[in-house]
């Protein structure tokens, strides 16, 4: 963000059961999320945007794509795997496809994980990011924590997670038309969502494509800079259409 900031207007938004928003009032599920966030830009008084969304915040962009299209100049996808676009719902990759299905689970998640925030958290960080103890600091571990350590957030995170077959539906029969608005996808090239493109490919009228080398899953964090550089271009140009 304060890369971004030189140059843009950048809102960072807390979504629904996530940080430190209370629970959403209209369900989980990415099309619901992001009519949400089209509420917001209406209080907000942004008529017309980028909206960039990193893992559940790709899912919900992804959605935002074809909901919030005449809102949107373009929409960025960061390392997520969007179900019925680059994520399949059968557990065939171990890791990265086993937690999908496990905090689909009522309430046994959340009776595991309370009291064990802070090593869940470390947990994925360590297998998600291609080097998590250069990328992460104690005060980012501990922010993490604290978030997810909020009923609230913990509810709402698995929320989304429960949400995954209604939104693979739903997307299978978004992408039965083509994204109506130009599209940024980055990937961590060490990341279990590395094929997003290739899964945006044949439905993206209008695809840009980075690929991390030095990224794992964390690409914003991991790569900032490059991050910053690719979302700068992709706005400019979407915004001024020349994309």
């Amino acid at each position: 963000m304060p890369l971004l900031a030189e140059r843009h207007r950048v809102i960072a938004i807390d979504l629904p059961g996530q940080g430190d928003s209370g629970p959403s009032s209209a369900g989980y599920d990415s099309w619901a999320t992001a009519g949400i966030v089209g509420d917001l830009l209406d209080d907000l008084r942004v008529e017309r945007t980028v909206f960039a969304g990193h893992d559940v915040g790709a899912w919900v962009g992804f959605s935002a794509a074809y909901r919030l299209g005449d809102r949107l100049a373009g929409v960025a996808l960061l390392d997520g795997n969007i179900a019925g676009v680059n994520l399949s719902l059968d557990d065939t990759g171990g890791y990265g496809g086993w937690h999908f299905i496990f905090q689909r689970v009522p309430e046994l998640p959340e009776l595991l994980f309370t009291g064990h925030e802070r090593e869940i958290v470390l947990w994925f960080l360590q297998r998600s990011a291609l080097n998590w103890r250069a990328t992460f600091s104690d005060a980012d571990i501990d922010e993490y924590v604290r978030s997810y350590s909020r009923p609230t957030s913990l509810r709402g995170m698995l929320e989304y997670y429960r949400a995954v077959p209604e939104n693979a539906a739903r997307n299978r029969e978004l992408s039965t038309a083509r994204i109506p608005i130009p599209v940024l996808a980055v990937v961590g090239a060490a990341s279990g969502s590395h094929e997003l493109p290739h899964g945006l490919e044949p439905i993206a009228s209008d695809l840009t494509t980075v690929s991390l080398d030095g990224a794992g899953h964390y690409v914003a964090e991991e790569e900032p800079e490059l991050v910053a550089d690719a979302l700068d271009g992709f706005a400019v140009r979407a915004v001024s259409g020349q994309i």
